[in-house]
């Protein structure tokens, strides 16, 4: 699945459970590079608290996305009912937003630390391949409209498109996920009910066609309140933004992908 065509339908695909039978009784199949950055559907992606998405083959029985009757607690659960699927990362349940045979949408677990993990999924009882992968400090990737456009919100609610570009001046919100760290920390799988700035924030920086935005034009970089693993960034355009300039996002060192842009038309 590549990016979403608004901002949670990658979060949790919106279909109706349906029962498949297709692969009951075989064992799950995938591998590490089958772990992709939910956002930017490349692998390699991968930070405490990021969304990601698993494609592998016979993962589940039936397709089910996450819905309000499953949350507890104020966080996400680590099995949809009636999956008996859960995915351990460094033995720690991955919160889930969505399941089906060959794609698992979940929340890399906030309170890991960087570096190598084990992942395994479990469906009931029978368990996939341990397989290791590598977790950065933060792994930045924005949530996209299509393969080459931005999600970005303009005053009012409305959403920047090429028909309907963002100007010059104007505070757009981005989304990401994959920005590290915040401030208050969070649990594994903790939906957050407020606000909560990046914990590197002086380390934060949006580049406009390789130019990086002055500091005080980022309004706000941090967790999106009310959705587990998803960043806003709230984003003034500087006066001199060209038009429909490439977006990059970094955290340190941690760069997005190339090839992202957002829909801007200069006054």
């Amino acid at each position: 699945m590549r990016a979403a065509p608004w901002l949670l339908a990658a979060l949790a695909v919106s279909m109706l459970a349906a029962a498949e039978q297709i692969g009951k009784g075989a064992s799950p199949a995938y591998s590490a590079a089958s772990l992709v950055n939910n956002a930017s559907n490349l692998a390699g992606g991968l930070a405490p608290n990021t969304i990601v998405t698993l494609y592998g083959e016979n993962l589940a029985h039936q397709t089910r996305a996450l819905s309000s009757g499953d949350l507890r607690q104020g966080r996400l659960p680590t099995t949809l009912a009636g999956t008996g699927v859960r995915v351990l990362i460094q033995n720690i349940p991955a919160g889930i937003y969505y399941v089906s045979p060959n794609q698992i949408n979940l929340l890399i677990p906030a309170d890991l630390l960087p570096g190598p993990a084990r992942l395994q999924l479990i469906q009931d009882g029978r368990a996939g391949p341990e397989v290791q992968i590598r977790l950065r400090p933060a792994a930045p990737a924005l949530y996209q409209l299509d393969a080459e456009t931005a999600i970005a919100v303009r005053p009012g609610g409305v959403l920047a498109t090429p028909e309907f570009p963002a100007q010059p001046g104007e505070v757009v919100v981005l989304y990401a996920t994959g920005l590290g760290e915040v401030v208050p920390p969070l649990a594994a799988g903790e939906i957050p009910r407020a606000a909560a700035p990046l914990k590197r924030l002086s380390e934060f920086r949006v580049f406009l066609d390789g130019l990086v935005v002055e500091p005080s034009n980022i309004l706000y970089a941090g967790v999106t309140p009310g959705f587990a693993g998803l960043y806003q960034i709230n984003l003034r355009l500087p006066a001199t933004a060209g038009k429909n300039p490439e977006v990059r996002l970094a955290v340190g060192e941690e760069l997005s992908p190339t090839g992202v842009y957002l829909p801007v038309e200069p006054n």
